[in-house]
């Protein structure tokens, strides 16, 4: 059985932000002149946690990852490969002759900085060199910049982490979102009245700005208007550990078990502590007309 072609992005696509998405359109489109399939070949690990010994806080899971390259890039193939110390010491020749020869990449589609290899000395002009002496394309793109900021995961991270969402949205080019499965939590909004669903942060992701937003879950049934509570719930208990409670707007149904994604839309105030359950009920409903505003807002376009 012969073997696809592929014509394939490469990069570690952490928020698959329009930087990243410039790399996919490129790559469907040179996959049409050739015949070929758009692929994304990627990693399972930051190069930086190996290189470096740096843990980055990721901007999705790695199962996120996959769902947004098909979602906001459009191309359905995507490669992990295990980024692993043998891997950094792997000579980049090497690592672009697997591609080309075991993958079946015809075309390559790699950012100006990406680099690859043992010390990094695969650098981009070092790639297309190879490529243009072993009968392979190769595309470099230059850096995206938006507003004049330039385009990258580390500057959406910094958004996130204070809560920016809107703007992340801007660079991202679609909204910062959480998902997981449901998990059963200690049904404290339930008994205010105020039903709630909850998940954990998945590991090695990083953690948003504690405090409430309006987010919008998707649903096996599709989207739903939603508030939500990222933070260590004060008024209940001390702990560190963090948690995201989502009350869905106008929705009635048991969600334990099913897996929920949660786009970001707007930041509405800070994790806070109250005096009592009541205090905290009534900021609640306040949290959800605000919500409620915030999509009629975006309903009527203004």
């Amino acid at each position: 059985m012969d073997r696809p072609k592929r014509v394939a992005a490469l990069g570690f696509f952490d928020g698959v932000h329009l930087g990243h998405q410039a790399l996919m359109c490129r790559a469907r489109q040179q996959a049409e002149k050739l015949g070929a399939r758009p692929a994304v070949i990627t990693f399972d690990a930051h190069p930086d946690l190996i290189v470096r010994g740096e843990q980055v806080p990721l901007l999705e899971s790695m199962d996120d990852r996959r769902e947004l390259i098909a979602r906001a890039g459009g191309i359905e193939d995507v490669t992990f490969l295990h980024f692993d110390r043998q891997f950094m010491q792997t000579p980049w020749e090497d690592f672009i002759r697997s591609v080309a020869e075991d993958m079946g990449a015809v075309h390559l589609v790699i950012g100006w900085d990406f680099c690859c290899g043992w010390r990094g000395l695969g650098t981009a002009e070092r790639i297309a060199a190879w490529c243009g002496t072993h009968g392979v394309g190769c595309d470099i793109l230059e850096q995206v910049a938006l507003e004049g900021v330039p385009v990258s995961s580390t500057y959406i991270r910094s958004l996130v982490a204070a809560g920016d969402m809107e703007r992340a949205a801007r660079f991202l080019g679609h909204p910062y979102s959480v998902s997981h499965t449901v998990v059963h939590g200690f049904q404290r909004g339930r008994r205010m009245g105020i039903p709630t669903i909850n998940f954990p942060i998945p590991e090695g992701v990083i953690v948003p700005r504690h405090g409430v937003y309006v987010t919008q879950a998707w649903l096996p049934d599709g989207p739903h208007p939603a508030v939500t509570n990222v933070g260590v719930r004060p008024t209940f208990q001390s702990d560190s550990h963090v948690t995201v409670e989502t009350n869905l707007l106008d929705y009635a149904g048991e969600l334990y078990g099913v897996r929920v994604r949660l786009d970001f839309l707007a930041f509405l105030r800070d994790e806070a502590c109250f005096a009592s359950q009541e205090q905290l009920a009534g900021q609640i409903g306040r949290d959800i007309d605000a919500a409620r505003r915030c999509f009629r807002k975006e309903g009527s376009g203004s």
